[in-house]
């Protein structure tokens, strides 16, 4: 296997994954059932972080097909995120970001695979929340809340907060009640889920640092000030 890319789930670090870092396995069942052959297969990954060095596991569900001899997966049928339970992004914590919102968040990405509709509830409560606690809207439909920061966000996040009300089911509802459950399928709750990341990170992490790197370069002057006058 080639080493590849990826970002723990646990402390959020971008890492190369080698061989000594993952394990694959499988499991096959070819007695007669309802579902016809199938395939269990298993994925440890471990991070090499020195700080973290958690463990990842992923449990996969295909149909088999026998062709030149042996067993070949074909499509999945199920997934399951054991370890991790699901795949929550990690954010700095000494970024104040309401424990509401992060709480709806991983609620959204826990409850995901289970029940789309819900996860996607949850996702359009928590860009509610932070509309409200960000930017200070009024409150109201969320169709007119996100109207409110139009002038305030650049054009493709606001287009792209604003598309979500055009996603499938999820659209039909959306400005009139976030508590209405609707049919949802599994990527537009992941679309949700993705969006609430990116808010997230632009505007509260990054705003974090941002602020972090302009006081720097206050207490810099500052004290270059100080040097400069006691040198006098």
């Amino acid at each position: 296997m080639k080493d590849f890319n990826w970002t723990c789930p646990h402390c959020g670090r971008p890492v190369t994954i080698s061989d000594s870092r993952y394990s694959v396995d499988s499991h096959r069942v070819t007695i007669d059932n309802t579902l016809g052959p199938v395939g269990l297969y298993s994925a440890f990954t471990v991070c090499p972080n020195p700080d973290c060095k958690k463990i990842t596991l992923r449990c996969e569900l295909h149909l088999l097909e026998f062709d030149r001899g042996d067993w070949h997966p074909m499509k999945a049928i199920e997934r399951w995120n054991l370890i991790p339970r699901a795949n929550v992004k990690s954010f700095p914590v000494e970024v104040t970001i309401p424990g509401v919102i992060l709480n709806d968040y991983k609620e959204a990405c826990l409850i995901n695979e289970l029940s789309p509709k819900a996860s996607a509830t949850l996702s359009r409560r928590c860009l509610q929340g932070i509309l409200r606690d960000f930017w200070k809207v009024k409150p109201g439909k969320l169709v007119n809340e996100i109207k409110e920061i139009e002038s305030k966000v650049d054009q493709l996040s606001w287009e792209a907060i604003d598309a979500v009300r055009n996603i499938g089911n999820i659209g039909a509802h959306m400005e009139t009640d976030i508590n209405v459950i609707v049919d949802v399928d599994p990527e537009e709750a992941e679309k949700l889920i993705e969006l609430i990341e990116i808010l997230i990170q632009n505007w509260y992490v990054e705003t974090y640092m941002r602020n972090q790197r302009l006081m720097h370069i206050k207490t810099i002057a500052a004290d270059k000030k100080a040097q400069k006058k006691g040198s006098e």
